[in-house]
């Protein structure tokens, strides 16, 4: 359990100190603030040990969040309740989350370490459900009824907290969202040398009651379970590495028979994270030809391919094609598509296309002036950079299977699914 919780800014001020036991002083916490905030040792670990005094801690901004214990305690589960308390606070005091916001809104964040731990035991972290009895400003709602208050109680203390009973729809709709980042690194000779996806399936649900989901995707191993045969070979399914879950996924249910059911919050949330590292499908082959000639001269000839479907596009790409930081001039000869500006801040030519359909390809050509330096030292050719967003593609190959939904009331919800794949830290080296 944890003894207190602190807000500390850069210089190692404390701007939030909340104690939960007497066991930590605030003296010992100064020991922190002087020895490892204030000399920038912050990042280093998420955790230290000083005169017997735990310190866990993670950095937002300007702001480190520290939870302090002298027991032994479960330290991972303080360290998720600080990125918890994090998100928390955004959702009252705004995206913001710096000393400026904080300052603004102490006597809020005061009382919400008072709700959202009890004598250091980590208790309610829903922001719906917080909100619901602390409330600011012109959004303050009355609570004179003891029906209400009573309903609170009970969702804030029961097995369902992140969903209240009552939720009526109309029109009972689920909107799932598959947003892949995909991470590359290719050799100059077109070998690709690390690949990895890190995805995210987002939901918005507005349905009526306590609905019961079941969501299916085409993961190798729940394809085995549901076919009987663990050890058969699945030929059409995706091999998962890692998988986060939110809350309201039944686990145990998931480690018997990888089946996710859950009843989900209402609204926009997140239901699991995952990162694929096999089999994966690159949207774009960028093919650079780089020649420099002398110290005065580099020519440019860089080819991007989109090797997806022709039925399909990409939108908002960018390829980021690096220049000498001596660079005099800039000239684009052609492009075939988009527009192209050499950006002297970031040392890189731009090469900006709104729409780029599938199976097609285009060539830049440049040419860039350099001015003499003193210095000899050479250039050291930084990789190019690919910005992109691709709908209806998934580089994983995930792909929703279904989603059953079960209620009392048996209504047939209206489903929306949307894939999109987005270039994360995909470099191509030249």
């Amino acid at each position: 359990m944890a003894s207190s919780i602190l807000f500390i800014n850069e210089k190692g001020d404390i701007l939030i100190f909340r104690k939960f036991r007497d066991d930590v002083s605030r003296k010992e916490t100064m020991n922190f603030c002087n020895k490892i905030v204030a000399t920038k040792e912050v990042k280093e670990t998420p955790m230290v040990e000083i005169d017997g005094v735990t310190f866990m801690h993670t950095t937002v901004n300007d702001v480190t969040v520290v939870a302090t214990t002298k027991t032994n305690c479960n330290v991972t589960m303080l360290i998720e309740f600080l990125y918890q308390l994090i998100i928390l606070c955004k959702a009252f005091i705004g995206s913001e989350f710096n000393e400026n916001q904080i300052r603004k809104n102490f006597v809020l964040i005061y009382e919400l370490l008072d709700e959202v731990m009890d004598y250091g035991l980590p208790q309610i972290l829903e922001p719906d459900v917080l909100k619901l009895y602390i409330t600011t400003g012109k959004v303050a709602k009355k609570l004179d009824n003891i029906e209400k208050l009573k309903q609170i109680t009970i969702q804030a203390t029961g097995a369902i907290p992140w969903r209240s009973e009552g939720i009526r729809y109309r029109k009972n709709e689920i909107f799932i969202d598959i947003i892949e980042n995909l991470n590359v690194l290719v050799s100059n000779k077109g070998n690709i040398l690390r690949t990895d996806v890190v995805g995210q399936v987002v939901m918005k649900t507005k349905l009526t009651g306590m609905p019961e989901c079941k969501f299916g995707i085409n993961d190798k191993l729940f394809m085995r379970a549901a076919s009987g045969d663990p050890r058969g070979t699945v030929s059409r399914g995706i091999d998962i590495d890692d998988i986060k879950f939110h809350q309201c996924v039944r686990l145990g249910r998931f480690d018997r028979d990888r089946s996710i059911t859950f009843v989900p919050p209402d609204g926009v949330f997140q239901l699991m994270t995952y990162r694929i590292t096999e089999n994966i499908n690159l949207p774009f082959k960028i093919m650079p030809i780089v020649q420099e000639y002398g110290k005065s001269r580099i020519e440019y000839s860089v080819k991007i391919k989109s090797i997806f479907d022709s039925s399909n596009f990409a939108s908002n790409i960018i390829v980021k094609i690096p220049v000498p930081k001596n660079t005099a001039t800039c000239k684009v000869f052609s492009t075939g598509i988009g527009k192209a500006k050499y950006e002297p801040d970031q040392s890189a030519l731009l090469w900006r296309i709104k729409k780029l359909n599938g199976d097609s390809d285009y060539v830049l050509i440049g040419e860039v002036t350099l001015t003499q330096t003193k210095s000899d030292k050479q250039w050291d050719r930084p990789p190019i950079g690919l910005e992109f967003q691709v709908p209806m593609f998934t580089a994983s190959g995930l792909r929703v299977r279904y989603l059953k939904v079960h209620e009392k009331n048996n209504y047939k919800p209206t489903k929306w699914i949307r894939y999109i794949t987005k270039g994360g830290e995909y470099e191509v080296r030249i």
